[in-house]
């Protein structure tokens, strides 16, 4: 079956009740059960809900896994995947990490005695100066958030598969669509779903999809025990999204292309961070392992200055300045102070990841439209 009639159909089927072609919501927090000794699949909502299911069902399909489990935010499903080790293990990593998920890492699991390594891994034999027989993690961001590097799934995998260590991937910026990490031997993919799959702005998901039976198990049981599950609505409100998300995509990587080249040949921008790019580093890699390159992209201006930036920021009309991605709209975002705040800047630095840097997500709108509102906002700096 091919992505979008998976997008439209998996995972969803007639309510056997009553024929209504969309999933309904389940807004129940219990089920009633025949007899203490027999009952009908559900018990308690916190374990299952008939339309968390069928999303779960659609998430799978996409990324042509086997099991999906969703959770309320995409830090829940990344805490779950944590929640997999023990004091004493340790965890390798980017240096240019997603903010909300070094923080998780440093501030949260640190202090019980998980250690994390945040290296360049977009020279996977990088991995070889710090895996050890405590290694049992691997977390891979593929294209980064927001420098946009391009990190090689297989070449990590048949790393860490040597050391016995379990991979890892959030795949949020990618999407189904563009990436499928299980396909190039990770044993997790992680989505934050508030992002592209949900598309619409309107949700806050997470969701982590694997192959392993025995992993699945493991992932299931501290979901449940730990209770970070999403409502019913709101999985009905992501059904509803991944229906067009094929389309969507398409016209975000139509839309980020335009916008990229634009921004690359203007005369006040320094440097576009934008994996479409023949000399963006690691393009062939991101050629690939990816099917375009998407509507993510990140530049600086020629006059580094940060009131410039700002001026920037402030200036544009059409392009809103908020966090969060992969919606319908396009957005404009300030890494340093929003999304990477939780990051030192010292550390911030060392990435690349300076002051002035300014994320954009591109949305669906006209791209004419989008590029007359960067030129209006760029007169002003």
């Amino acid at each position: 079956m091919k992505f979008g009639t998976k997008a439209v159909h998996a995972g969803v089927e007639p309510d056997p009740s009553t024929g209504a072609i969309m999933t309904p919501i389940y807004q129940t927090s219990t089920y009633v059960q025949e007899s203490p000794a027999k009952h009908k699949g559900y018990a308690y909502a916190r374990g299952a809900n008939p339309t968390r299911n069928s999303l779960q069902k659609s998430l799978a399909a996409l990324e042509n896994g086997k099991h999906a489990i969703c959770f309320s935010s995409g830090m829940g499903a990344t805490d779950a995947v944590i929640k997999l080790l023990n004091p004493g293990d340790e965890v390798i990593t980017s240096n240019d990490l997603y903010g909300g998920s070094y923080r998780m890492f440093k501030r949260v699991f640190e202090k019980y005695g998980i250690k994390f390594h945040f290296i360049d891994l977009t020279n996977a034999a990088n991995i070889h100066s710090v895996i050890n027989a405590k290694t049992k993690l691997l977390w891979i961001e593929t294209p980064t958030n927001p420098l946009m590097n391009i990190v090689d799934i297989e070449a990590c995998v048949a790393i860490a598969k040597k050391n016995n260590v379990i991979v890892a991937v959030d795949n949020t910026f990618a999407s189904p669509y563009l990436q499928n990490p299980l396909e190039l031997g990770a044993d997790i993919v992680m989505h934050s779903v508030t992002k592209y799959l949900g598309g619409h702005s309107d949700v806050v998901m997470g969701a982590l999809i694997v192959n392993d039976e025995k992993l699945y198990q493991e992932l299931h049981f501290i979901m449940n025990s730990c209770g970070a599950v999403p409502g019913p609505q709101d999985s009905f409100l992501v059904l509803r999204g991944i229906k067009t998300l094929h389309l969507r995509m398409e016209r975000h990587c139509i839309n980020g292309r335009k916008i990229a080249e634009y921004l690359k040949s203007h005369p006040k921008i320094g440097k576009v961070y934008w994996p479409g790019f023949a000399d963006h580093p690691n393009h062939a890699i991101a050629k690939k392992q990816m099917k375009d390159f998407g509507g993510m992209l990140s530049f600086t201006l020629k006059d580094d200055s940060m009131d410039k930036a700002t001026r920037l920021m402030e200036s544009v009309e059409l392009f809103a300045l908020a966090e969060s991605l992969g919606g319908v709209e396009s957005l404009i975002n300030h890494p340093a102070s929003m999304t990477h705040a939780s990051i030192p800047k010292e550390e911030r630095l060392k990435s690349g990841l300076v002051d002035s840097l300014i994320r954009l997500s591109i949305g669906v709108e006209d791209a004419e439209d989008l590029l007359a509102d960067l030129e209006q906002a760029l007169s002003k700096v």
